[in-house]
């Protein structure tokens, strides 16, 4: 079989393969970034689904517009207040899940050999959807307040064909650090210097456990260059597979006309539940019982990596969202320290795969949502007993 180019540049996703070994009820798993399936409203949705099949199920059963169901759009467009912007329904096309938005994103702007601004590390998702067309990623450092906009700058003075950027300020995958506000600002402004396109992935934003919300990077968009990836994935259930692009209507109808050619449309009846579910439900009181779960998650993990990882170990606090970025001392690597770990069912995510040019083989990402208290602090014990011997 003679297969295209891009087939080259695409592999298995890492953390799709470790999920198939948590699948091992004995595992302790804190590697995929997996909701708790606990707080999934299985009992009220099956009445959601009830209602919109007896009343709308000729319609929810058959072909819908592209853009997506044009009352969750509605409401999605208010709920984007909360992050410092307003919107309406017609700047929003509807997807499934917002990885497919991190797919078109790619299609959209990029071709072989363009260059596409990441942080450093980035969302292994978002590499991988990225490389399908074949561009070169520059990673820019970053530190406690996100990318380091001097070294963004000097990037932009001396790379000629960049084409995007894409960036993830709210308790970012993999690192759990958030952006302040003054590197939003600025990165607007360099965008606005540049003409280039921001891809701003958010699928964590209103986890947020303490402190207020800052204002996204689309609030301080004043040249409509801003692309807002969003998803009910993680506030609400990720089988529903709904996400969503806002955007200025000339980028938007290039998104339409990608999602037109890939799949006609989000899932019709899904989008009604999903509708009729914030209609019936208060879906705020639904993330504030998430924040709270997942808050006391944080906590336990944060605490039993106090007590029982290596001093020379560090990790990031996260103040929301569902991930710590751990570093090892350099000479150690976690994929070494992985199959170590497994021996002793407990599963963690290397963190060199989120580096898209490798290196920094010294880091790992845990996931603290999706399992209980009492199974973070054995997993953590656990991993730190396989430090400590490994070290």
């Amino acid at each position: 079989m003679k297969f295209a180019k891009r087939m080259d540049y695409l592999k298995a996703s890492e953390i799709r393969e470790l999920l198939k070994l948590a699948e091992k009820p004995e595992i302790i798993s804190f590697a995929g970034g997996l909701p708790a399936p606990e707080l999934f409203p299985t009992e009220e949705l099956a009445k959601v689904s009830e209602v919109v099949l007896k009343e709308h199920g000729m319609q929810a059963l058959q072909y819908g517009p592209t853009d997506g169901f044009t009352p969750l759009r509605e409401k999605i467009a208010k709920r984007m207040e909360v992050f410092g912007f307003k919107t309406n329904a017609e700047n929003i096309l509807i997807t499934s899940g917002s990885q497919q938005g991190l797919d078109f994103s790619a299609r959209v702007f990029l071709n072989e050999g363009d260059i596409v601004i990441c942080e450093s590390p980035s969302y292994l998702g978002a590499i991988n959807a990225f490389k399908a067309c074949m561009p070169e990623f520059v990673e820019v450092a970053t530190d406690a307040e996100g990318m380091v906009m001097e070294d963004l700058e000097e990037i932009l003075k001396t790379r000629d064909n960049v084409k995007m950027i894409y960036v993830i300020p709210d308790f970012q995958n993999p690192s759990g650090k958030t952006w302040s506000v003054e590197r939003r600002k600025r990165l607007i402004e360099l965008a606005n210097e540049y003409d280039l396109p921001v891809i701003e992935d958010n699928p964590y934003g209103e986890l947020r456990f303490e402190g207020e919300i800052p204002p996204s990077l689309k609030a301080f968009d004043t040249e409509g260059r801003v692309i807002f990836l969003g998803t009910f994935s993680k506030t609400f259930s990720p089988g529903m597979r709904l996400g969503w692009v806002i955007a200025d209507a000339p980028i938007l109808q290039k998104y339409n006309f990608i999602k037109q050619g890939a799949d006609l449309q989000s899932s019709t009846i899904a989008q009604r539940e999903m509708n009729t579910y914030m209609e019936m439900y208060d879906f705020d009181a639904h993330i504030e019982k998430i924040k709270k779960v997942y808050k006391n998650r944080r906590d336990v993990m944060i605490e039993a990596i106090k007590e029982h990882f290596p001093s020379n170990v560090t990790y990031t606090y996260p103040e929301g969202g569902l991930f710590t970025w751990v570093v090892l001392p350099e000479h150690l690597s976690a994929r070494d320290i992985m199959p170590k770990a497994l021996e002793n069912n407990v599963a963690f995510v290397p963190g060199g795969s989120f580096y898209p040019n490798g290196g920094n083989e010294n880091t790992f990402r845990l996931n603290y949502s999706n399992m209980s208290e009492d199974k973070i602090k054995e997993g953590i014990a656990r991993l730190g007993k396989v430090l400590k011997e490994m070290m």
